[in-house]
């Protein structure tokens, strides 16, 4: 739960980096709730009905579902662009998700990698201080 409620709390920062486990504990937590949200709404009634050929159909979500949504929308969002910093990627690299099939895929590969252990240019490891875990000097990288 404290990997969830430190992206809440850092909901706006793009810059910088995170580990797998933060992004990974985010998820699982959001999908929790997103899925506690629905059951709420379907228990008072307040799911979404739609008309399909003279029928009223109700959807399995609705107004706590979305207002859970858009709440987290945006710290989801700087999450995976922190995550895919930790992988040597720009953020706009989260766009590759609208390749059909293949781009989900490929940002699911990218989410489950390991972080560059060293600094790369959205800076330092967040596992810790790789210099002290090998003992060897990192190399000053030219930007």
């Amino acid at each position: 739960m404290e990997w969830y409620l430190k992206v809440l709390k850092s909901y706006s920062n793009f810059s910088g980096r995170s580990r797998r486990k933060e992004y990974w504990m985010y998820t699982l937590f959001t999908i929790i709730a997103a899925i506690i949200a629905a059951i709420i709404d379907n228990l008072l009634g307040t799911t979404f009905k739609i008309d399909v050929g003279g029928t009223s159909q109700s959807m399995p979500y609705g107004y706590i579902y979305l207002i859970y949504g858009l709440a987290t929308f945006i710290p989801g969002l700087a999450v995976s662009v922190r995550r895919l910093h930790d992988v040597g990627k720009s953020g706009w690299f989260f766009l590759i998700i609208l390749i059909p099939f293949v781009g989900a895929v490929w940002l699911i590969v990218l989410m489950c990698t390991d972080g560059q252990l060293q600094t790369n240019k959205w800076g330092p490891n967040p596992k810790g201080d790789f210099d002290a875990f090998t003992g060897f000097q990192q190399k000053e990288q030219a930007v």
